[in-house]
Protein backbone atom coordinates (compact mmCIF):
# COMPACT_ATOMS: atom_id res chain seq x y z
CA UNK A 1 0.00 0.00 0.00
CA UNK A 2 1.39 3.38 -0.98
CA UNK A 3 2.12 6.16 1.49
CA UNK A 4 -0.47 8.31 -0.29
CA UNK A 5 -3.18 5.70 0.23
CA UNK A 6 -2.30 5.37 3.90
CA UNK A 7 -2.47 9.10 4.42
CA UNK A 8 -5.71 9.30 2.49
CA UNK A 9 -7.34 6.77 4.84
CA UNK A 10 -6.02 8.45 7.98
CA UNK A 11 -7.17 11.89 6.82
CA UNK A 12 -10.58 10.61 5.78
CA UNK A 13 -11.28 9.22 9.25
CA UNK A 14 -11.46 12.82 10.53
CA UNK A 15 -14.51 13.24 8.31
CA UNK A 16 -16.29 10.36 10.03
CA UNK A 17 -16.85 12.25 13.28
CA UNK A 18 -20.56 12.87 12.67
CA UNK A 19 -21.09 9.30 11.48
CA UNK A 20 -19.43 7.95 14.64
CA UNK A 21 -21.62 10.13 16.85
CA UNK A 22 -24.79 9.09 15.01
CA UNK A 23 -23.92 5.42 15.38
CA UNK A 24 -23.35 5.93 19.11
CA UNK A 25 -26.67 7.76 19.37
CA UNK A 26 -28.37 4.83 17.67
CA UNK A 27 -27.00 2.03 19.84
CA UNK A 28 -26.92 3.60 23.33
CA UNK A 29 -30.77 3.58 23.62
CA UNK A 30 -30.84 -0.16 22.90
CA UNK A 31 -30.81 -1.53 26.44
CA UNK A 32 -28.58 -4.54 25.89
CA UNK A 33 -28.63 -6.07 29.35
CA UNK A 34 -28.03 -9.77 29.84
CA UNK A 35 -30.55 -11.81 31.84
CA UNK A 36 -28.23 -11.97 34.84
CA UNK A 37 -28.49 -8.18 34.95
CA UNK A 38 -32.26 -8.22 34.62
CA UNK A 39 -32.43 -7.70 30.85
CA UNK A 40 -33.61 -9.59 27.80
CA UNK A 41 -30.24 -9.90 26.07
CA UNK A 42 -28.47 -8.28 23.15
CA UNK A 43 -30.54 -9.47 20.17
CA UNK A 44 -31.99 -6.05 19.24
CA UNK A 45 -28.58 -4.41 19.28
CA UNK A 46 -27.01 -7.20 17.25
CA UNK A 47 -29.79 -6.99 14.67
CA UNK A 48 -29.29 -3.24 14.34
CA UNK A 49 -25.54 -3.63 13.89
CA UNK A 50 -25.96 -6.42 11.36
CA UNK A 51 -28.13 -4.11 9.24
CA UNK A 52 -25.71 -1.22 9.77
CA UNK A 53 -22.74 -3.28 8.60
CA UNK A 54 -24.67 -4.15 5.46
CA UNK A 55 -25.25 -0.45 4.74
CA UNK A 56 -21.49 0.06 4.93
CA UNK A 57 -21.05 -2.48 2.17
CA UNK A 58 -19.85 -5.47 4.19
CA UNK A 59 -21.20 -8.66 2.68
CA UNK A 60 -19.39 -11.27 4.78
CA UNK A 61 -21.47 -11.24 7.97
CA UNK A 62 -22.08 -14.41 9.95
CA UNK A 63 -24.09 -15.08 13.11
CA UNK A 64 -23.09 -17.56 15.77
CA UNK A 65 -25.95 -17.58 18.30
CA UNK A 66 -25.44 -19.26 21.65
CA UNK A 67 -28.44 -21.07 23.17
CA UNK A 68 -29.76 -19.42 26.33
CA UNK A 69 -33.34 -20.24 27.39
CA UNK A 70 -33.48 -17.19 29.69
CA UNK A 71 -33.88 -14.69 26.81
CA UNK A 72 -36.68 -14.22 24.25
CA UNK A 73 -35.95 -16.44 21.28
CA UNK A 74 -33.62 -18.58 23.36
CA UNK A 75 -30.42 -17.31 21.73
CA UNK A 76 -27.65 -14.84 22.57
CA UNK A 77 -26.12 -13.15 19.50
CA UNK A 78 -22.51 -13.20 18.33
CA UNK A 79 -21.70 -11.37 15.09
CA UNK A 80 -18.60 -11.83 12.95
CA UNK A 81 -18.00 -9.59 9.93
CA UNK A 82 -15.00 -9.50 7.60
CA UNK A 83 -13.70 -6.99 5.11
CA UNK A 84 -11.25 -8.75 2.76
CA UNK A 85 -7.73 -7.39 2.57
CA UNK A 86 -4.79 -8.18 0.32
CA UNK A 87 -3.90 -10.97 2.75
CA UNK A 88 -6.21 -13.42 4.50
CA UNK A 89 -4.27 -12.75 7.68
CA UNK A 90 -6.74 -10.83 9.80
CA UNK A 91 -6.70 -7.91 12.21
CA UNK A 92 -9.57 -8.59 14.61
CA UNK A 93 -11.32 -5.89 16.63
CA UNK A 94 -13.53 -7.35 19.33
CA UNK A 95 -16.31 -5.45 21.07
CA UNK A 96 -19.02 -6.69 23.40
CA UNK A 97 -22.68 -5.95 22.86
CA UNK A 98 -23.90 -6.05 26.45
CA UNK A 99 -23.73 -3.22 28.96
CA UNK A 100 -24.27 -3.02 32.71
CA UNK A 101 -27.37 -1.54 34.37
CA UNK A 102 -27.55 2.21 34.93
CA UNK A 103 -27.47 1.96 38.72
CA UNK A 104 -28.71 4.88 40.83
CA UNK A 105 -30.51 7.21 38.41
CA UNK A 106 -30.16 10.13 40.83
CA UNK A 107 -26.42 10.13 40.16
CA UNK A 108 -26.90 10.69 36.41
CA UNK A 109 -27.10 14.17 34.92
CA UNK A 110 -28.65 12.80 31.71
CA UNK A 111 -30.80 9.83 30.69
CA UNK A 112 -28.32 6.91 30.78
CA UNK A 113 -29.93 5.33 27.74
CA UNK A 114 -29.76 8.40 25.58
CA UNK A 115 -26.45 9.43 24.01
CA UNK A 116 -25.96 13.10 24.90
CA UNK A 117 -23.12 15.12 23.34
CA UNK A 118 -21.44 17.82 25.41
CA UNK A 119 -18.41 19.18 23.62
CA UNK A 120 -15.97 16.33 23.02
CA UNK A 121 -17.82 14.00 25.38
CA UNK A 122 -20.70 11.73 24.56
CA UNK A 123 -22.58 10.52 27.65
CA UNK A 124 -24.63 7.37 28.12
CA UNK A 125 -24.45 3.88 29.53
CA UNK A 126 -22.13 1.76 27.43
CA UNK A 127 -20.54 4.63 25.51
CA UNK A 128 -17.09 3.65 26.75
CA UNK A 129 -17.83 0.08 27.81
CA UNK A 130 -17.93 -1.18 25.13
CA UNK A 131 -19.55 0.84 22.34
CA UNK A 132 -16.15 2.49 21.92
CA UNK A 133 -14.89 -0.77 20.43
CA UNK A 134 -17.98 -1.28 18.29
CA UNK A 135 -17.96 2.23 16.85
CA UNK A 136 -14.20 2.33 16.19
CA UNK A 137 -14.39 -1.05 14.49
CA UNK A 138 -17.26 0.07 12.26
CA UNK A 139 -15.56 3.37 11.40
CA UNK A 140 -12.36 1.52 10.46
CA UNK A 141 -14.31 -0.59 7.99
CA UNK A 142 -16.24 2.42 6.68
CA UNK A 143 -13.05 4.35 5.91
CA UNK A 144 -11.70 1.60 3.66
CA UNK A 145 -15.05 0.93 2.02
CA UNK A 146 -15.88 4.59 1.34
CA UNK A 147 -12.48 5.16 -0.27
CA UNK A 148 -12.42 1.87 -2.15
CA UNK A 149 -9.01 1.06 -0.66
CA UNK A 150 -8.21 -2.53 0.25
CA UNK A 151 -6.13 -2.86 3.44
CA UNK A 152 -3.10 -5.12 3.57
CA UNK A 153 -4.71 -7.21 6.30
CA UNK A 154 -8.27 -8.51 6.25
CA UNK A 155 -10.31 -6.63 8.85
CA UNK A 156 -12.45 -8.73 11.16
CA UNK A 157 -15.10 -7.36 13.50
CA UNK A 158 -16.42 -9.51 16.34
CA UNK A 159 -19.36 -8.31 18.43
CA UNK A 160 -20.07 -10.75 21.26
CA UNK A 161 -22.69 -11.23 23.96
CA UNK A 162 -22.34 -11.78 27.69
CA UNK A 163 -18.99 -10.13 28.43
CA UNK A 164 -20.32 -8.38 31.52
CA UNK A 165 -21.49 -11.60 33.16
CA UNK A 166 -18.88 -14.20 32.30
CA UNK A 167 -18.75 -14.66 28.47
CA UNK A 168 -20.25 -18.16 28.58
CA UNK A 169 -22.62 -17.15 25.77
CA UNK A 170 -20.11 -14.89 24.03
CA UNK A 171 -16.44 -15.36 23.32
CA UNK A 172 -16.17 -18.60 25.28
CA UNK A 173 -18.97 -20.04 23.17
CA UNK A 174 -17.29 -18.91 19.93
CA UNK A 175 -13.91 -20.38 20.79
CA UNK A 176 -15.37 -23.65 22.04
CA UNK A 177 -17.78 -24.22 19.16
CA UNK A 178 -16.11 -22.38 16.27
CA UNK A 179 -12.38 -22.61 17.01
CA UNK A 180 -11.34 -22.09 13.38
CA UNK A 181 -12.69 -18.54 13.21
CA UNK A 182 -9.34 -17.16 14.31
CA UNK A 183 -5.95 -17.99 12.83
CA UNK A 184 -2.78 -18.47 14.84
CA UNK A 185 -1.10 -15.63 12.93
CA UNK A 186 -3.99 -13.19 13.21
CA UNK A 187 -3.67 -9.95 15.17
CA UNK A 188 -6.36 -9.76 17.87
CA UNK A 189 -7.17 -6.41 19.48
CA UNK A 190 -9.62 -6.04 22.37
CA UNK A 191 -10.45 -2.33 22.96
CA UNK A 192 -11.84 -2.88 26.46
CA UNK A 193 -9.25 -1.25 28.71
CA UNK A 194 -6.77 1.56 28.37
CA UNK A 195 -5.44 4.86 29.62
CA UNK A 196 -6.36 8.47 28.79
CA UNK A 197 -2.88 9.00 27.32
CA UNK A 198 -3.03 5.87 25.08
CA UNK A 199 0.14 4.53 26.71
CA UNK A 200 -0.96 1.09 27.95
CA UNK A 201 -1.08 -2.06 25.83
CA UNK A 202 -2.43 -4.72 28.19
CA UNK A 203 -0.68 -8.05 27.69
CA UNK A 204 -1.19 -9.79 31.05
CA UNK A 205 -3.73 -10.09 33.84
CA UNK A 206 -3.54 -11.18 37.43
CA UNK A 207 -5.46 -14.14 38.79
CA UNK A 208 -8.71 -13.19 40.49
CA UNK A 209 -9.87 -14.75 43.75
CA UNK A 210 -12.96 -13.55 45.61
CA UNK A 211 -13.65 -15.31 48.89
CA UNK A 212 -16.58 -15.17 51.29
CA UNK A 213 -15.65 -15.62 54.96
CA UNK A 214 -18.46 -16.63 57.30
CA UNK A 215 -17.58 -16.61 60.99
CA UNK A 216 -19.99 -18.52 63.25
CA UNK A 217 -20.08 -17.88 67.00
CA UNK A 218 -22.97 -17.65 69.44
CA UNK A 219 -25.44 -14.79 69.69
CA UNK A 220 -26.26 -13.33 73.08
CA UNK A 221 -27.25 -10.13 74.89
CA UNK A 222 -24.46 -7.56 74.88
CA UNK A 223 -24.74 -7.14 78.64
CA UNK A 224 -23.73 -10.79 79.16
CA UNK A 225 -20.91 -11.38 76.64
CA UNK A 226 -19.58 -14.38 78.57
CA UNK A 227 -22.68 -16.35 77.47
CA UNK A 228 -21.95 -15.90 73.79
CA UNK A 229 -19.12 -15.96 71.25
CA UNK A 230 -18.68 -12.69 69.38
CA UNK A 231 -18.39 -13.59 65.69
CA UNK A 232 -17.74 -9.96 64.77
CA UNK A 233 -14.68 -9.74 67.05
CA UNK A 234 -13.25 -12.99 65.66
CA UNK A 235 -13.89 -11.86 62.09
CA UNK A 236 -12.17 -8.55 62.78
CA UNK A 237 -9.07 -10.38 63.98
CA UNK A 238 -9.27 -12.57 60.90
CA UNK A 239 -9.27 -9.51 58.61
CA UNK A 240 -6.09 -8.28 60.29
CA UNK A 241 -4.48 -11.73 60.25
CA UNK A 242 -5.07 -12.03 56.51
CA UNK A 243 -2.65 -9.14 55.99
CA UNK A 244 0.01 -11.83 56.32
CA UNK A 245 -0.84 -12.92 52.76
CA UNK A 246 0.97 -9.91 51.33
CA UNK A 247 4.14 -10.92 53.15
CA UNK A 248 3.93 -14.55 52.07
CA UNK A 249 3.09 -13.93 48.41
CA UNK A 250 5.47 -11.02 48.03
CA UNK A 251 6.91 -11.36 44.52
CA UNK A 252 6.90 -8.29 42.30
CA UNK A 253 6.58 -8.01 38.54
CA UNK A 254 7.20 -4.53 37.09
CA UNK A 255 4.95 -5.21 34.10
CA UNK A 256 2.00 -4.84 36.48
CA UNK A 257 0.74 -1.75 38.27
CA UNK A 258 0.76 -2.29 41.20
CA UNK A 259 3.64 -4.74 40.74
CA UNK A 260 2.64 -7.08 43.58
CA UNK A 261 -0.34 -9.24 44.43
CA UNK A 262 -3.07 -7.43 46.35
CA UNK A 263 -5.28 -8.80 49.13
CA UNK A 264 -8.17 -6.57 50.19
CA UNK A 265 -11.18 -7.00 52.48
CA UNK A 266 -14.11 -5.38 50.69
CA UNK A 267 -17.78 -6.05 51.24
CA UNK A 268 -19.21 -6.47 54.75
CA UNK A 269 -22.67 -7.90 55.35
CA UNK A 270 -24.87 -6.62 58.20
CA UNK A 271 -24.90 -8.92 61.21
CA UNK A 272 -27.36 -7.85 63.94
CA UNK A 273 -29.74 -4.90 63.48
CA UNK A 274 -29.46 -3.59 67.04
CA UNK A 275 -26.55 -2.34 69.16
CA UNK A 276 -27.21 -4.43 72.28
CA UNK A 277 -26.83 -7.88 70.70
CA UNK A 278 -23.55 -9.72 70.25
CA UNK A 279 -23.61 -11.22 66.75
CA UNK A 280 -23.43 -14.96 66.35
CA UNK A 281 -22.63 -14.75 62.63
CA UNK A 282 -20.45 -12.37 60.65
CA UNK A 283 -19.76 -12.30 56.94
CA UNK A 284 -17.19 -10.38 54.93
CA UNK A 285 -15.63 -10.74 51.50
CA UNK A 286 -12.09 -10.61 50.22
CA UNK A 287 -10.78 -9.57 46.80
CA UNK A 288 -7.35 -10.93 45.87
CA UNK A 289 -5.55 -10.08 42.62
CA UNK A 290 -2.66 -12.50 42.39
CA UNK A 291 0.45 -12.48 40.20
CA UNK A 292 0.46 -15.33 37.66
CA UNK A 293 3.54 -16.76 39.42
CA UNK A 294 1.29 -18.18 42.12
CA UNK A 295 -1.33 -20.88 41.97
CA UNK A 296 -4.65 -19.71 43.38
CA UNK A 297 -4.95 -22.90 45.43
CA UNK A 298 -1.75 -21.96 47.29
CA UNK A 299 -3.42 -18.73 48.37
CA UNK A 300 -6.63 -20.52 49.37
CA UNK A 301 -4.67 -23.02 51.44
CA UNK A 302 -2.89 -20.22 53.29
CA UNK A 303 -6.23 -18.43 53.90
CA UNK A 304 -7.55 -21.65 55.41
CA UNK A 305 -4.49 -21.99 57.64
CA UNK A 306 -4.91 -18.43 58.93
CA UNK A 307 -8.64 -19.02 59.49
CA UNK A 308 -7.87 -22.22 61.43
CA UNK A 309 -5.72 -20.24 63.89
CA UNK A 310 -8.53 -17.72 64.45
CA UNK A 311 -11.01 -20.57 64.97
CA UNK A 312 -8.90 -22.01 67.78
CA UNK A 313 -8.16 -18.65 69.39
CA UNK A 314 -11.79 -17.47 69.50
CA UNK A 315 -13.68 -20.79 69.60
CA UNK A 316 -15.58 -20.01 66.39
CA UNK A 317 -16.17 -21.82 63.14
CA UNK A 318 -15.05 -20.12 59.92
CA UNK A 319 -16.38 -21.15 56.52
CA UNK A 320 -14.64 -20.12 53.29
CA UNK A 321 -16.40 -20.16 49.94
CA UNK A 322 -15.18 -19.07 46.52
CA UNK A 323 -17.19 -16.30 44.89
CA UNK A 324 -14.86 -15.98 41.90
CA UNK A 325 -11.90 -18.16 40.99
CA UNK A 326 -9.95 -17.41 37.85
CA UNK A 327 -6.36 -18.47 37.36
CA UNK A 328 -4.46 -16.01 35.19
CA UNK A 329 -4.09 -16.87 31.52
CA UNK A 330 -0.62 -17.03 29.97
CA UNK A 331 0.59 -13.54 29.15
CA UNK A 332 0.85 -12.26 25.59
CA UNK A 333 4.51 -11.90 24.63
CA UNK A 334 5.40 -8.18 24.58
CA UNK A 335 7.15 -8.89 21.28
CA UNK A 336 4.08 -10.49 19.70
CA UNK A 337 3.17 -9.06 16.26
CA UNK A 338 -0.08 -7.51 17.52
CA UNK A 339 1.75 -5.64 20.28
CA UNK A 340 4.47 -4.41 17.96
CA UNK A 341 1.95 -3.33 15.31
CA UNK A 342 -0.02 -1.37 17.91
CA UNK A 343 3.12 0.32 19.20
CA UNK A 344 3.98 1.54 15.70
CA UNK A 345 0.45 2.77 15.03
CA UNK A 346 0.06 4.49 18.42
CA UNK A 347 3.37 6.28 17.94
CA UNK A 348 2.28 7.45 14.49
CA UNK A 349 -1.18 8.67 15.52
CA UNK A 350 -0.72 9.80 19.13
CA UNK A 351 3.05 10.31 19.24
CA UNK A 352 3.11 8.14 22.37
CA UNK A 353 5.52 5.33 23.18
CA UNK A 354 3.02 2.75 24.40
CA UNK A 355 4.23 0.09 26.81
CA UNK A 356 3.11 -3.52 27.29
CA UNK A 357 1.65 -3.79 30.81
CA UNK A 358 -0.32 -6.08 33.07
CA UNK A 359 -3.51 -5.21 34.96
CA UNK A 360 -5.35 -6.48 38.00
CA UNK A 361 -8.73 -6.60 36.30
CA UNK A 362 -9.99 -9.17 33.87
CA UNK A 363 -10.87 -8.89 30.17
CA UNK A 364 -11.97 -11.36 27.52
CA UNK A 365 -8.41 -11.29 26.20
CA UNK A 366 -7.74 -13.96 28.84
CA UNK A 367 -10.13 -16.28 26.99
CA UNK A 368 -8.13 -15.81 23.79
CA UNK A 369 -4.84 -16.34 25.61
CA UNK A 370 -5.98 -19.60 27.18
CA UNK A 371 -6.63 -20.87 23.67
CA UNK A 372 -3.17 -19.86 22.49
CA UNK A 373 -4.08 -16.57 20.76
CA UNK A 374 -1.80 -13.66 21.80
CA UNK A 375 -4.43 -10.94 22.13
CA UNK A 376 -3.65 -7.34 23.09
CA UNK A 377 -6.00 -5.00 24.93
CA UNK A 378 -5.76 -1.34 24.00
CA UNK A 379 -7.88 1.78 23.67
CA UNK A 380 -7.82 5.42 24.69
CA UNK A 381 -10.41 5.96 27.39
CA UNK A 382 -10.96 7.93 30.60
CA UNK A 383 -11.91 4.77 32.52
CA UNK A 384 -15.58 5.63 33.07
CA UNK A 385 -16.89 2.06 32.76
CA UNK A 386 -19.83 1.21 35.07
CA UNK A 387 -19.87 4.72 36.57
CA UNK A 388 -22.78 7.15 36.59
CA UNK A 389 -22.38 9.75 33.83
CA UNK A 390 -20.29 7.31 31.81
CA UNK A 391 -18.91 8.97 28.71
CA UNK A 392 -16.58 8.44 25.79
CA UNK A 393 -14.52 11.12 24.07
CA UNK A 394 -15.34 11.65 20.41
CA UNK A 395 -11.72 12.59 19.70
CA UNK A 396 -10.61 9.25 21.17
CA UNK A 397 -13.07 7.37 18.97
CA UNK A 398 -11.66 9.07 15.86
CA UNK A 399 -8.00 8.70 16.79
CA UNK A 400 -8.36 5.08 17.93
CA UNK A 401 -10.02 4.37 14.60
CA UNK A 402 -6.92 5.80 12.93
CA UNK A 403 -4.74 3.46 14.99
CA UNK A 404 -6.76 0.40 13.94
CA UNK A 405 -6.69 1.47 10.30
CA UNK A 406 -2.95 1.99 10.56
CA UNK A 407 -2.47 -1.54 11.88
CA UNK A 408 -4.52 -2.88 8.96
CA UNK A 409 -2.30 -0.99 6.50
CA UNK A 410 1.04 -2.20 7.89
CA UNK A 411 3.09 -4.75 6.00
CA UNK A 412 1.84 -8.29 6.50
Amino acid sequence: MSTDEKQKVISYIDELKNEAVELMKAIVPIKALGPTNGGTGEAEKAEFLKDYLKTLGITDIKEYPAPDPRVPGGMRPNLVAKLPGKSSRTVWILGHLDVVPEGDLSKWDTDPFEAVVKGDQIFGRGTEDNNHAIVTGCMTAKAFLDLGIKPNYTLGLVFVADEETGSKYGLEYLLENHPNLFGENDLIIVPDAGEPDSSMIEVAEKSILWVKFKTIGKQTHASMPEKGINAFRAASHLVVALEELGKIFDKKDPIFDPPQSTFEPTRKEANVPNINTIPGDDIFYFDARILPDYDIDEVLDKMRTIADKIEKEFNVKIELSKEQYEQAAPATDPNAPVVQALKVAIKEIYNVDAKPMGIGGGTVAAIFRRKGFPAAVWSTIDDMAHEPNEYDRISNIINDTKVFAHVCMQEV
